[in-house]
């Protein structure tokens, strides 16, 4: 029997073909053993900082040197291609798509305009050009206080910090203006010394101390809702514009409809309807809770920043943005049917849900004008008092479902309910008016006018948008520049800051997923 020896001695290319597949297995081991220490060190030493950031420093740049991978997914939400059958990143008209929003809101800042919300990335651009906040040439003027820019950037809890949030809320919008100039960012929901999740604007705490919880003890899991919620909830302004979450009954749409009606709290009135009304201001967390996600412990977070990987790092995507923009990563670590099936799942829930709230902003429009109409005729407050009632409280529903963001993914149920509810108090509302309206002499079929369009609509109720946006346009070309030279010479400071910084820290966490 021939040896190895043997036959490579009979047939050299063996011997080279043997001497050349070791080498190839020892430089493929050799690759995959310094390509596991790269990545080891990398993981190790990714975040590793030179400095500290301070816990009131408001510039999302001050967090990129050591956190550049976030950074980088953060200026990600500059983008706004994306568009969802209903939603998306983009600057939409709401007013254009739905003109009935027009008489809704007559009488209110929203009549004027109202645009779909474009994200973090333009949390100070968007509030200084919507015509909701007026065009104030002086410190004292125009129509909104300082409250307005409480969820809007990371400057807000700096500024309170220094004056307090008494005296924060008591300013104008524009009195505030120059202090407000960085966006939301890593410093809206971080804590600089230790980078743990934080609430650091005071409603959320208030609200969870006269429910008697401590924010302090919540869970890192609750955080990743928590730190969202601190903005993203139903609030109205108290006494001295001071901002409050009215949770304190609870948090469904007739739970804080009970809060606001032992208070005999109302935004504006109605100019048409005569109705004391409420306005709903984005209650996510509240509409989340009621959902199955909530239930089965997903947060916010899960979701809206899933983790992503490069090399050997796991982060937290910080492009904040619709799950149905990335499903793979948002949605399929769950979930293992196909990426359309999950969208068609979505978009049924949102179809039924958009389908009642139409039907139900349909009613309400006729029971304004038709409530008019009956003050018109001479209709007096005991007679319309009980109308008025139905069409707060239909309204509030509606608006419950409407300024939600993606309540009809997050609790369709829940929406379903409560605008089901919403609608019956909507007719009952129309009927009660018809009933006034019998009483005073009048039984022929209301004339409504043509409120189809959105130009339509605002010139039945008075408003000058032409005026607006002139007014508007002056604002921004002539008082926001000044606001921008401000708060720039003031962001030069932080820089100095860091320099001169006594603390030296190090933020290496390999065991934490949440950076």
């Amino acid at each position: 029997m021939s040896t190895l020896s043997d036959k490579i001695k009979n047939k050299p290319w063996i011997g080279w073909a043997l001497f050349i597949s070791t080498m190839i297995v020892v430089f493929l081991l050799g690759f995959l053993t310094y390509t596991i220490m790269e990545r080891q060190t990398e993981a190790q030493f990714a975040y590793v900082s030179t400095t500290d950031l301070d816990p009131m420093d408001p510039r999302a740049e001050a967090w990129q040197e050591f956190f550049p991978r976030q950074f980088d997914t953060y200026r990600e939400m500059a983008d706004t291609t994306f568009r969802s059958k209903y939603l998306g990143s983009y600057r939409k008209d709401l007013l254009k798509a739905h003109p009935n929003m027009v008489i809704l809101f007559a009488g209110y800042g929203f009549s004027k305009d109202y645009n779909l919300a474009r994200g973090h990335f333009y949390s100070i651009q968007d509030p200084q050009e919507t015509l909701r906040t007026g065009a104030p040439m002086e410190p004292d003027q125009g129509p909104m206080p300082a409250t307005c820019w409480t969820c809007k950037s990371p400057d807000v809890p700096r500024v309170m910090n220094d004056i307090g949030p008494d005296a924060f809320y008591a300013q104008t919008f524009a009195e505030a203006g120059p202090e407000i100039h960085n966006p939301i960012n890593c410093a809206s929901c971080h804590d600089g010394e230790d980078m743990s999740l934080q609430v650091s604007l005071p409603a959320l705490a208030e609200a969870f101390d006269r429910m008697g919880k401590d924010v302090n003890n919540a869970t890192h899991q609750e955080m990743r809702n928590l730190s969202c919620a601190q903005c993203h909830a139903e609030y109205y302004f108290g006494e001295e514009n001071y901002l409050i979450f009215p949770w304190d009954e609870g948090m469904t749409a007739e739970e804080m409809a009970e809060y606001y009606d032992e208070r005999e709290f109302a935004d504006w009135i109605h100019p048409l309807s005569r109705t004391p009304m409420i306005k709903a201001q984005h209650p996510d967390y509240e509409v989340f809770t009621t959902g199955i996600h909530a239930e089965r412990g997903v947060t916010c977070a899960d979701c809206h920043m899933p983790f992503k990987t490069q090399g050997a790092m796991k982060f937290t995507d910080h492009q904040v943005q619709s799950p149905l923009s990335n499903v793979s990563a948002s949605c399929q670590t769950c979930h293992r049917e196909s990426e359309s099936d999950l969208l068609k799942n979505v978009y049924d829930r949102q179809d039924m849900v958009y389908n009642l709230r139409d039907k139900l902003a349909d009613v309400l429009v006729k029971t304004h004008l038709e409530a008019e109409f009956a003050w018109n005729q001479g209709a007096t407050e005991d007679q319309m008092r009980e109308a008025l009632h139905q069409i707060r409280h239909a309204q509030w529903r509606w608006d419950y479902a409407a300024a939600t963001h993606g309540g009809a993914f997050h609790a369709p149920l829940e929406l379903v309910r409560t605008l089901g509810d919403g609608l019956d108090m909507a007719h009952e509302a129309r009927r009660k008016v018809t009933a006034v309206l019998t009483e005073l002499g009048y039984t022929d079929e209301v004339p409504l006018p043509d409120v189809s369009t959105k130009q339509k609509a605002q010139e039945y109720i008075g408003i000058d948008l032409e005026e607006l946006e002139a007014d508007k346009q002056k604002f921004l070309e002539e008082v926001v520049p000044e606001w921008v030279q401000e708060a720039r010479a003031r962001q030069s400071t932080w820089e100095e800051r860091s320099e001169q910084s006594e603390y030296e820290g190090s933020y290496i966490q390999p065991d934490s997923d949440d950076q």
